[in-house]
């Protein structure tokens, strides 16, 4: 029998810089989740690096900002009716979204040149660290990649590019946190029962990080207010009812009753397959069975709260608090799937 133990000569100031970074990265989604449920993601028509820090500071900034927003397709067609005081809200939203990935470019660069002069970036820790770099970069041209799209001829942004923009936010916090953990534990020798399991368990993560995308899907296109009812959709097992007469492929990529079938099946698959290799992890090895639990935990709760959206995020007063939750779900259950993954490499042969 084996375990991973802390490794007592880690560096402890850059682990908690590498989790303070997973934190904000976390944050920043759920902003973005909450910016995205409120409408608010084009109302900065702009993109400013450096002046774009500050919110507009009177009255006349205020109104030219406003005025900006008012040549988009979206206030247009349908925020038409919205006041200047309207405007201020969802400004705020997407202005506080943009300026927690500004603080988490400054929270990487200093500390990282920190670091760096004072001989605490190792080789095998320095081309980890460009990495998240180039991850963060990658990330914030997305950003303005997916708003972009929303600023010509859609009243929305793709859901495409809403799905590449929030699945690199994932990828990002999920190499920042294990980074973190190759900086916290140490290695040790064992049996051969672990290596037999990684690779379906890479498989199972694949599968969870297609969900994530179907996820991003249903939130561009809206499609969580198409059907409400759960086990049964609309009283049918599949709700064909609703699919255009275009292509399979079309249907379940662009359809909104497509894509939300599509994400409610891989969410049974991805429950089913979780609790079923989390009780066997158990059995082949005891210090496996704190992260397993954590694991089962984590997928049960998700899955709830996925069937909580579902019958409730028609009503206003749920909308925000549940899809934000259901986002959040899902960033820890991204989370766990990566400690266990990282658990199950530390055991060598």
């Amino acid at each position: 029998m084996t375990d991973t133990r802390v490794n007592r000569n880690f560096d402890k100031p850059v682990f908690l810089w590498l989790l303070s970074g997973c934190f904000l990265v976390f944050l920043m989604v759920v902003i973005g989740g909450i910016t995205r449920l409120t409408g608010s993601g084009l109302s900065i028509t702009e993109w400013k690096v450096i002046m774009g820090t500050l919110p507009p500071l009177n009255e006349s900034e205020w109104l030219e900002a406003f005025e900006k927003y008012k040549q988009i397709p979206q206030y247009k067609l349908i925020n038409h009716y919205y006041s200047l005081s309207d405007f201020k809200f969802i400004f705020f939203w997407e202005w506080f979204h943009r300026l927690i990935g500004r603080i988490i470019g400054l929270v990487f660069i200093i500390p990282f040149i920190y670091f760096w002069i004072k001989g605490r970036v190792n080789k095998e820790l320095l081309p980890k660290l460009i990495i998240i770099f180039l991850l963060g970069g990658l990330q914030g041209f997305l950003g303005w990649f997916m708003v972009s799209s929303g600023l010509t001829e859609l009243t929305y942004v793709s859901h495409f590019r809403l799905a590449a923009h929030l699945i690199t936010a994932f990828a990002t916090f999920g190499f920042i946190f294990w980074v973190a953990l190759d900086v916290y534990k140490q290695r040790l020798n064992n049996t051969n029962e672990q290596k037999k399991n990684i690779r379906l368990w890479q498989w199972f993560f694949s599968l969870l990080v297609l969900q994530i995308i179907y996820g991003a899907f249903v939130a561009g296109l809206h499609a969580g207010f198409e059907i409400n009812t759960w086990p049964l959709m609309n009283n049918q097992l599949f709700f064909t009812d609703s699919f255009s007469e275009q292509s399979v492929f079309y249907n379940l990529l662009n359809n909104k009753a497509g894509v939300q079938i599509v994400h409610r099946y891989l969410a049974y698959a991805v429950v089913a397959f979780t609790i079923l290799f989390s009780l066997q992890l158990k059995k082949q090895n005891i210090s496996l069975k704190t992260p397993a639990n954590l694991l089962m935990v984590a997928v049960s709760f998700q899955f709830l709260l996925g069937i909580l959206t579902i019958l409730f995020i028609n009503i206003d007063t749920f909308k925000v608090t549940l899809g934000v939750l259901h986002q959040c779900g899902a960033f820890i259950l991204f989370a766990s799937y990566i400690y266990v993954l990282h658990k199950i490499r530390l055991i060598e042969n």
